[in-house]
């Protein structure tokens, strides 16, 4: 049924470990006559079926959808997409003081290319691959038939995640709604526009971590970098922080925050618009606690040594605006820094400031964020509760 793609002898040892993606440099050949964005047939080297997938012209040359003997049509994805939600259920993100969550995470999900935020009855997709663009209206049934009448609107936001492929217009695709929209998470009111808005609208990624810094933010002044609209900041205002100021380089960003604390009637906040690095270098400011939450510093492996040197840079000096005792949350979404480097960094941070520094918790992304087991790229953000002395 699907034109087939096959594997050189002994590249087989990736799909024996599962792993969802296919490089160009594993197939026999790069087929000619193949469109990207189509469902491909793997062959082993002996032509055996061992798995489908979305077939594109480049470096990963086949997303895989299923190493079982599935047809990708309207019931595949209804099965995956059910899944996914019966997981968020599982997890208790549906519930009065939260509508807000990852209802599909890519790879995590065994739906790579593929990202849908949920956001009070309203599911935004971006597709990152052209194969899953082109299934787009499979991808919306299944959200009608998972979410039925909890779903008022399904939006297509893939212009920006697929650029130059094929012409592609945002709008919605199921309903409508208008924005900016409000959604809760856990019980902090947010507007949201998925419209004009970064990536889908919100960083859903780190609300458990916004949540943990509300254990801590009773009577703390803090400071919230990178802040984008506050999520940080809402929280620890909500659980009764003494002061936060809300600091980002985009005006825009701000208004966003501004509008958010309005939003909530939440007093002792001030906003910055500045550059995090020289607001910290230059402030005689003192913190309880400092939230580092910078965009990635790098997206490829050429730039990683530069955003070493530029995570070590500003950790360094925001230790040293927090009080004895007082505590730092520092986090990096580049995916080529793994785990361990940004531990070191981090440390090589703390040794630069003369500050003793203590390790408190290894923080990363929420369950609605799934990690594939046999994806490890999967495992994007990383983060450090620090207390330093």
């Amino acid at each position: 049924m699907y034109p087939n793609v096959q594997l050189l002898p002994h590249k087989t040892q990736s799909m024996e470990r599962r792993h969802p993606w296919i490089f160009s440099g594993a197939l026999k050949e790069m087929p000619k006559t193949i469109e990207d964005g189509e469902v491909v047939t793997v062959l082993d080297s002996r032509n055996n079926e061992i798995a489908k997938g979305h077939f594109q012209h480049g470096s990963i040359a086949v997303r895989i959808l299923t190493f079982n003997n599935d047809q990708i049509d309207q019931v595949f994805f209804n099965k995956r997409i059910s899944d996914a939600v019966d997981l968020r259920k599982k997890l208790h993100l549906f519930r009065e003081d939260n509508s807000i969550c990852r209802l599909v995470h890519g790879e995590g999900d065994e739906l790579p290319g593929l990202v849908i935020d949920y956001y009070g009855g309203v599911a935004v997709i971006q597709c990152h691959s052209l194969g899953m663009y082109l299934q787009i209206d499979l991808i919306k049934n299944a959200l009608v038939h998972a979410l039925g009448d909890d779903l008022k609107a399904v939006y297509n936001k893939s212009k920006e995640t697929l650029p130059g492929r094929i012409p592609i217009e945002d709008g919605y695709l199921y309903g409508t709604c208008e924005t900016p929209h409000i959604a809760l998470e856990n019980g902090v009111k947010y507007q949201l526009d998925w419209i004009t808005g970064q990536k889908t609208g919100f960083f859903i990624d780190q609300r458990e971590n916004r949540a943990l810094l509300a254990k801590y933010a009773e009577g703390a002044k803090i400071l919230n970098t990178f802040c984008y609209s506050g999520g940080f900041s809402l929280a620890a205002l909500k659980e009764g922080a003494k002061e936060v100021h809300s600091l980002d380089s985009s005006k825009k960003a701000i208004e966003l925050t501004d509008a958010n604390i309005e939003l909530n009637d939440f007093k002792n906040h001030q906003s910055i618009v500045a550059d995090a690095m020289n607001f910290i270098r230059e402030t005689g400011e003192e913190y309880d606690i400092i939230i580092l939450d910078p965009p990635a510093f790098a997206k490829h492996r050429d730039k990683r040594h530069q955003a070493v040197q530029g995570y070590k840079r500003l950790n360094s000096m925001a230790i040293q605006h927090i009080r004895p005792g007082g505590l730092l949350m520092t986090y990096s979404c580049s995916q080529v820094v793994d785990k361990q480097l940004f531990t070191n960094t981090i440390i090589a941070a703390a040794i630069e400031s003369g500050r003793t520094v203590k390790i408190l918790e290894q923080l990363h992304q929420p369950a609605d964020h799934p990690i594939n087991a046999f994806h490890p790229e999967g495992e994007y953000l990383k983060g450090l509760l620090l207390q330093i002395i």
